[in-house]
């Protein structure tokens, strides 16, 4: 049955970028990572299935709309939308689809991963992958304050699903010492993680709040004194332990003195997708598309449709 559901989620996206978006077999091919065959079998399956009649007749074609609505509004490279109805997991199923599609490609690739509970949950339910040509770099840290491995560390487990190989960040994501920062980043085998983070193809990172709940409280690499300053600063969300404003920039000085992860890597030659859900995460998210920090976007359909009607509302 799930399978089921699955081919005809995919004949449906199929068939709205057809006769909706307009796209031609080839151009429907690429977006989806299948081959040309592959396109034109699963828009003539969605007009088998009846799904194509004025309308593309599937939930999933509200899941279009929304993504082509948010790309369109902040200028997106790439946008995926888990069904409103969908499990509470939705996001990280439709995270793992997206992050499959690339580990399957042919061509050598470099692919980043940051950390977070999302990201970890979609490659929970990724199958093994033979893709030996790519590479895998880690954008954070992959210590946690104490010396253990991070929590929600997400390299190590995507290492023992594919046969990428892999670079770790040996490092934490936030150091409980500014002045140590410098001498860490200057040794080589980092700086050599950090220099092919910036030459990837494509790189999947969460976006955290910045309130009680926030992650990097969570996980230690902040106290509430540092979270404290960090919002009287009007930070509202990070992104690789990279707290920012309201506005997607920078917080300057605070924590992210402190903060080893690589940069979020250039978003005019990477595509850099953003995974994220829910009513509490909606300014971080909205601010992070304002500031360009992301050009992709894996969210649900009322996290979505939230940004556009805020958006409406602002204006």
């Amino acid at each position: 049955m799930a399978d089921q559901q699955r081919k005809l989620e995919q004949a449906a996206r199929a068939a709205w970028l057809a006769h909706v978006g307009g796209l031609t077999q080839d151009e429907i091919a690429a977006r989806m990572g299948v081959s040309r065959q592959s396109a034109q079998r699963l828009v003539a399956q969605a007009m088998s299935e009846g799904l194509v009649k004025i309308r593309i007749d599937h939930p999933f074609a509200d899941c279009m709309q929304i993504a082509s609505d948010l790309c369109a509004r902040w200028n997106l490279s790439f946008c995926e939308i888990a069904p409103a109805d969908a499990p509470a997991d939705g996001v990280s199923h439709q995270l793992a689809a997206v992050m499959e599609q690339w580990l399957r490609r042919t061509k050598p690739l470099t692919l980043a991963v940051g950390t977070g509970r999302t990201l970890r949950a979609a490659i929970a339910r990724l199958p093994h992958i033979d893709c030996p040509q790519h590479r895998i770099v880690s954008l954070t840290g992959n210590i946690a304050t104490d010396g253990s491995t991070a929590a929600y560390n997400v390299l190590f487990s995507l290492s023992d699903l594919v046969t990428a190989r892999s670079f770790p960040l040996p490092v934490s994501v936030v150091l409980p010492e500014g002045d140590t920062r410098a001498a860490l980043l200057a040794q080589q085998g980092i700086t050599r993680v950090i220099e092919m983070s910036s030459e990837a193809e494509v790189a999947f990172v969460g976006v955290g709040r910045m309130d009680d709940a926030a992650a990097l409280l969570a996980d230690g690499f902040v106290d509430e004194s540092d979270l404290a300053r960090l919002r009287e600063a009007g930070a509202l969300g990070e992104i690789l332990g990279w707290a920012y404003d309201a506005q997607g920039r920078l917080i300057e000085g605070l924590s992210n003195d402190r903060v080893a992860s690589a940069p979020i890597p250039p978003r005019d030659s990477t595509l850099v997708i953003g995974a994220a859900h829910g009513r509490a995460k909606l300014p971080a998210i909205r601010a992070a598309l304002r500031g360009g920090l992301i050009n992709g976007l894996v969210t649900d359909a009322d996290t979505g449709a939230a940004l556009l009607d805020q958006d409406r509302a602002a204006g």
